[in-house]
């Protein structure tokens, strides 16, 4: 009985349930992302792959069923350059299964549109399930357009929101800042707020309360102490 042809043998992985956000504080600092990319993947064995080709010269190669340097997955292709850290693979076991993945020591630039018309979508990213994360560990993300739009769809208090969460400062300059809240807004302070309108300011309701601290120790006939009381720590 003749043997058979090589196969591979590589053992798939599970693929590690992790969050890049690890203290989950709503900021990936640059810490927690080279963590998340730089950790040591889980092998129960090294891949094995009797089937791999490769072609290339000195100043690139392609390969199919290369097994990646800590030996936990096998790329069903990969292109890559003389340096070890520009290239671009498809894996296809371990806990990358699918993924397809590209790294480049300098700039990486997409450009399309130039023939399309201004209404159409000219980039379509789109993540069936899942998250999209976006990370400059140590620059800025700028978006520029005609019209920038942020729309939300979820149902429940869960889903549907969009947040803004800054260590130091949210900036806004424009002609209008324009705000419709249709159940309840508010807006609070620890420290202090000011409100300042040069030409004109209007305030409008069916009811308007002042309150100082001033029923803190003995309350109004308005009962206003309540209030006092639930904004003495605004938050």
């Amino acid at each position: 009985m003749t043997n058979p042809a090589p196969t591979s043998k590589n053992k798939v992985n599970d693929r590690l349930k992790k969050n890049i956000d690890a203290n989950n504080d709503g900021i990936i600092s640059s810490e927690e992302a080279n963590s998340f990319g730089n950790s040591n993947n889980p092998t129960d064995t090294a891949k094995e792959n009797y089937t791999a080709l490769r072609y290339g010269n000195d100043k690139g190669s392609i390969s199919f069923g290369h097994i990646h340097k800590p030996g936990d997955v096998t790329a069903g292709v990969m292109l890559q350059t003389h340096e070890g850290d520009h290239k671009f693979f498809m894996d296809g076991d371990g806990q990358r299964k699918g993924w397809t993945s590209s790294v480049s020591p300098n700039n990486f630039q997409v450009t399309c549109g130039h023939r399309n018309e201004e209404a159409e979508d000219s980039m379509f990213l789109h993540a069936a399930n899942g998250n999209i994360v976006i990370v400059a560990t140590n620059g800025k993300i700028r978006m520029q357009a005609t019209d920038i739009e942020l729309i939300a769809v979820g149902e429940g208090g869960s889903k549907g929101n969009i947040r803004l969460k800054a260590t130091e400062n949210i900036e806004t300059d424009s002609k209008k800042l324009l705000m419709n809240a249709k159940n309840f807004y508010k807006l609070a302070s620890s420290g202090s707020a000011e409100v300042v309108a040069n030409s004109q300011m209007k305030i409008y309701s069916s009811i308007i309360r002042g309150v100082s601290d001033a029923c803190a120790l003995k309350d109004s006939k308005n009962a206003h102490q309540k209030i006092q009381v639930a904004n003495s720590s605004a938050g």
